[in-house]
């Protein structure tokens, strides 16, 4: 079933429920003025995310090196059903994005591999198409859904700097990324996340995120140390401190 997410912008233990009108959520513009999510997202799903369900996401494109397959694929066969976990994956609405050809392929790999999940399974992983005719209004939705997870994922085979991990990070989060790339100099190994060795263990890939399910002692601590991460490592004001820091050292 495909329906309109009305209710993404919802926090934890409110409804994810595809025909409920909530009214119209607002945001502030980088310009300082008003905005409304005015658009709405598609839902690829046979039932809604319930109100107070655990919540694994992963945010990308629909490109294969983000393993959008692997993560379904590692969820519904190592995730347990009784953790009561859902997942939900969340990338562009195809159409509206020119500079991705694959983009398209890869979400209808996706949904067919959805499709063809045992209906228990079917019932928990839910596909979100988001609008992007409107950068901030994607962004309001997009920090909507990070809010809403439990556990947000980056299962990439390749990666440079992972913005989606930083502002995971930033939301006090636990993130459960692949070791490759700048991912792994973003996260420090058990400390401020988890970092998968192999991006192609999916048995390793589910065990990891039962562990930040079951134990909300240690998700909490990891994401209490990945906000104050970025907080000292990635915002742009401290960046700027350093650099020049690093001019004023070799300047003499």
């Amino acid at each position: 079933m495909i329906a309109p997410l009305i209710d993404a912008f919802a926090p934890k233990n409110q409804p994810l429920e595809p025909a409920t009108v909530v009214g119209t959520p607002g945001f502030q513009r980088l310009n300082g003025s008003p905005g409304r999510v005015v658009r709405r997202a598609e839902m690829v799903q046979d039932q809604p995310i319930p109100p107070s369900a655990p919540l694994v996401v992963q945010v990308s494109r629909w490109d294969p090196l983000k393993d959008p397959l692997g993560v379904l694929q590692g969820f519904s066969r190592h995730v347990p059903h009784e953790l009561g976990a859902h997942l939900l994956l969340a990338g562009p609405a195809t159409a509206s994005v020119s500079d991705d050809p694959e983009g398209d392929q890869v979400l209808q790999q996706v949904r067919r591999a959805g499709a063809a999940l045992p209906r228990a399974d079917r019932d928990r992983v839910h596909l979100a198409c988001l609008p992007m005719e409107d950068l901030e209004e994607n962004a309001a939705m997009v920090n909507a859904i990070q809010r809403r997870a439990d556990v947000i994922v980056q299962k990439s085979l390749a990666e440079g700097f992972g913005l989606t991990v930083a502002e995971a990070m930033w939301k006090a989060r636990p993130v459960l990324a692949s070791r490759v790339g700048g991912i792994q100099d973003q996260i420090r190994h058990g400390t401020s996340g988890l970092l998968l060795e192999d991006p192609s263990d999916l048995v390793g890939f589910g065990r990891a995120i039962r562990t930040l399910l079951t134990d909300r002692d240690q998700a909490q601590r990891l994401g209490v140390a990945a906000h104050r991460r970025v907080g000292q490592e990635y915002l742009a004001p401290r960046r700027l401190t350093q650099e020049l820091d690093l001019i004023d050292r070799v300047a003499g």
